[in-house]
């Protein structure tokens, strides 16, 4: 049971986590803080927190738990305000898409990585975004990764474990830079790769037409094109080698797809399209037998 929950940054995940204790009867109190007291009297309009404070130095004292889930660039403030008005018992985890840029963040706000805190990122999400948006189902059947450095003390490692498992998640846990590598092959280049082409079309000339034409498949690879803006500008930057790399590698692949294009190299079209089936398809079926995480 936790105590007193401190949520920095009431939005999707933020709430959807409040809701989600809340619902499992895990938490006897849930604290709100953001820079908006209008978005936070909201929160407690919706029952997503009992109560707020806009400044988070005020908003963490008493709690037990602090989770703080602000896009990556503030982070490192996040940090700065907090860190001398926490409990001694506190523990304090986050939900920040890149690993690295955020431990990075903690080293220079509080000179070391404390032992109480525990680098985490929940795989889920959805295209929408603010507390509205958020669900108490969000964690249930996701993977949420924990990603403790050397400092960190195991038994806040095991009190976070036990809250993501309270909602539901699975928890696994994995190296910072290995961690930021994966992200950035499987969540952050496609999200790259769905603005760049909606933002390539709304570009081009007769806009309107090729917008009224567009249908499933545009549809459903440029959903996540719908994503917080912020949040996904903060991401490329925090994790810009490991985007990079991979952004450099797709390269190399799309010019040896014009390539084939060009030759008019059938043989070659094929195979690159039946492998990428086979992988898609295997993908699928492994997918098949539990929930499937989001894009963040």
């Amino acid at each position: 049971m936790i105590e007193r929950l401190c949520v920095i940054g009431v939005g999707l995940i933020g709430g959807s986590l409040a809701r989600a204790l809340r619902a499992a009867d895990q938490v006897r109190e849930i604290v709100g803080s953001s820079r908006s007291a209008d978005h936070l009297q909201r929160a407690v309009d919706l029952g997503v927190i009992d109560r707020f404070d806009t400044d988070p130095a005020r908003a963490v004292k008493g709690a037990d738990m602090v989770f703080v889930s602000v896009p990556l660039g503030a982070m490192g403030s996040v940090f700065t305000a907090i860190r001398h008005s926490l409990d001694d018992n506190a523990v304090v985890t986050d939900g920040g898409s890149a690993k690295s840029s955020v431990v990075a963040d903690v080293r220079r706000a509080l000179g070391t990585i404390p032992p109480w805190f525990v680098p985490g990122h929940p795989i889920a999400g959805t295209e929408q975004s603010g507390v509205e948006a958020s669900f108490p189902e969000l964690y249930q059947g996701r993977r949420v990764i924990l990603t403790p450095l050397p400092e960190t003390n195991r038994k806040a490692v095991e009190r976070v474990r036990a809250m993501w498992e309270a909602v539901g998640a699975v928890v696994r846990q994995m190296d910072v830079v290995h961690h930021d590598e994966v992200l950035a092959a499987t969540s952050h280049l496609p999200h790259v790769l769905a603005f760049a082409l909606v933002e390539s079309l709304a570009r081009m000339s007769g806009q309107r037409e090729i917008f009224d034409y567009a249908a499933g498949g545009f549809r459903d690879f440029t959903r996540i094109a719908s994503s917080d803006p912020v949040m996904w500008r903060d991401i490329c930057l925090a994790n810009r080698d490991a985007i990079l790399a991979m952004i450099e590698r797709f390269e190399e692949d799309i010019a040896a797809l014009a390539g084939a294009i060009r030759e008019r190299d059938a043989e070659r079209l094929l195979v690159l399209f039946q492998d990428a089936k086979t992988a898609r398809d295997a993908f699928a079926d492994q997918q098949a037998a539990k929930p499937e995480e989001d894009d963040r």
